[in-house]
């Protein structure tokens, strides 16, 4: 599969401005949704808050793996100097305790402190500062790339958020983690094969939560094809075409709503042994890219040298 480039100029805007803004920014917050605690870290936003205090907040923890989610939290707290926990959209206190624990990075502090929250597009941004916020500030909906725009938030204890646009990277190296992004609904749907998201998505739930499955669709446990799935899912929804064919991306739609809706069930589709095996494999792609761009080179220069 091809790398997933879908950085809308917004997008691009937004990691302009969150640079330009830098300076005034005390604390970050970052929003990890916790079905894909790897996948939804993005590169390009650790790479702008470099040594700033961060809280990583792993969002939509009531649609994860409990076991998984308390899994990602202790290799976070091994691995990562930030802070982190985990939340549901229902947990409002402690969405809220979350204001008083950035001020408290900054105990002699007699002004107030900026705090900047940040995250992938679709990732529960929006929520999570209504919430902050006390009140409907901004825009809220389950598809990606809804604020459009940079927003000023005075909250209490002397806190002033800075809401952000969701925010990708120019290139999703990692073609798995692409794949992720597309079944949480982190990337528009015009950018992959409803089909191809499914799939991978199918293939996945069969290997790790195949139960779900079962218990979900009355699908006969120990199979690993996705086809068959998917088949059953259309045939159980009344997906049919003429002569009583499947329409196969009407029933990967459906069961991709289902995924994100949390009707099958809790769901993590990646661990921190996913996260090292991928990383490398990333690795050892850029390597060979490296390596084939630098011996074109040297034949480029061997040829005008010839000539």
């Amino acid at each position: 599969m091809a790398q997933i480039q879908w950085f809308p100029g917004h997008m691009h805007k937004t990691a302009k401005e969150i640079r330009e803004n830098l300076s005034q920014v005390d604390v970050f917050i970052e929003l990890l949704d916790a079905r894909i605690p790897f996948s939804s870290d993005n590169p390009l936003l650790t790479d702008i808050r470099g040594t700033k205090p961060c809280i990583r907040v792993m969002t939509r923890a009531d649609l994860a793996d409990p076991q998984r989610t308390a899994y990602w939290l202790e290799w976070f707290r091994d691995h990562d100097q930030s802070a982190v926990v985990a939340v549901s959209q229902k947990e409002r206190e402690k969405i809220n305790g979350l204001v008083t624990q950035c001020r408290a990075l900054f105990p002699d502090r007699k002004t107030p402190i900026t705090v900047m929250v940040v995250g992938i597009p679709n990732v529960g941004k929006s929520t999570f500062i209504n919430i902050l916020a006390r009140k409907a500030i901004a825009k809220t909906g389950n598809e990606p790339a809804i604020t459009k725009m940079q927003q000023r938030i005075q909250l209490d204890h002397g806190v002033v958020l800075l809401d952000t646009p969701g925010v990708l990277w120019p290139n999703v190296e990692n073609p798995s983690s692409g794949f992720r992004l597309a079944a949480t609904g982190a990337i528009r749907e015009t950018a992959m094969s409803h089909m191809d998201v499914a799939w991978f998505l199918a293939e996945f739930l069969l290997t790790d939560y195949g139960q779900l499955l079962t218990s979900r669709y009355e699908f006969g446990s120990g199979e690993t094809n996705p086809g068959p799935l998917l088949d059953h899912i259309g045939r159980l929804r009344g997906c049919l075409g003429a002569g009583g064919k499947v329409d196969m991306d009407r029933a990967s739609r459906l069961f991709l709503n289902d995924f994100r809706s949390g009707s099958i069930g809790r769901i993590t589709l990646e661990t921190p042994e996913i996260k090292f095996v991928e990383q490398q494999e990333v690795e050892k792609l850029r390597e060979e890219k490296a390596a084939k761009k630098a011996a074109r080179k040297q034949g480029w220069k061997d040829k005008n040298r010839n000539n």
